[in-house]
């Protein structure tokens, strides 16, 4: 099974619509995950809410989708009715979604402030096998021995002070392999984590 995941869209809404198209009609993805933060900061966040909408896409609460301008009333309930952390099966696997890290939408993980003790101890507390978070902007495949860890990275692409990757992942179950892609290039081959 192929999953699509995507975080940090931040209301570019042109990145959102480039990484749909390609999960579905090119990486022919059976499901899609979002880490959060749909929007701050970009210049289309209402229609990216809009949208993920629409698509029934599971999301969890991104720290900026708490301070949510510049879009209805509609879509702030939406996003205020966002879970923090999230957990479904897929086939044999169970999957934990959050933005930062589990029970945090402010705090995220790094690989050079976590160790694999820590993240086995965490996968393990959650009964999950794959924890997905976003937040960091920076992309991230970990495998310890109770599973994986991964960070898409950000999908959004405009001008701004914060660091972006143009990233987007497919997670591989039930193998739990993750390949990163990069939004800004034709070429669709695996870039390295």
């Amino acid at each position: 099974m192929k999953i699509g995941v995507i975080a940090d869209i931040h209301g570019d809404y042109t990145a959102l619509t480039t990484a749909l198209d390609r999960l579905e009609h090119q990486h022919r993805v059976e499901h899609i995950l979002c880490a959060g933060d749909l929007v701050g900061r970009g210049p289309r966040p209402e229609e990216v809410v809009q949208l993920i909408r629409q698509r029934g896409i599971p999301s969890v609460k991104g720290n900026h989708d708490e301070w949510a301008a510049g879009v209805s009333a509609d879509s702030v309930r939406y996003l205020e009715s966002l879970p923090i952390n999230w957990q479904q099966r897929f086939g044999s696997n169970s999957i934990y979604m959050c933005h930062g890290k589990p029970g945090s939408n402010v705090w995220g993980l790094y690989r050079d402030h976590v160790s694999d003790t820590l993240l086995n101890m965490m996968l393990g507390s959650l009964k999950a096998d794959v924890l997905i978070v976003g937040h960091t902007h920076v992309p991230m495949f970990i495998r310890v021995a109770n599973g994986i860890v991964v960070n898409p990275g950000s999908l959004y692409t405009f001008d701004s002070m914060r660091a972006t990757s143009h990233t987007y992942g497919i997670l591989n179950l039930p193998e739990l392999t993750f390949d990163l892609y990069d939004l800004t290039v034709e070429r669709m081959e695996p870039v390295a984590i």
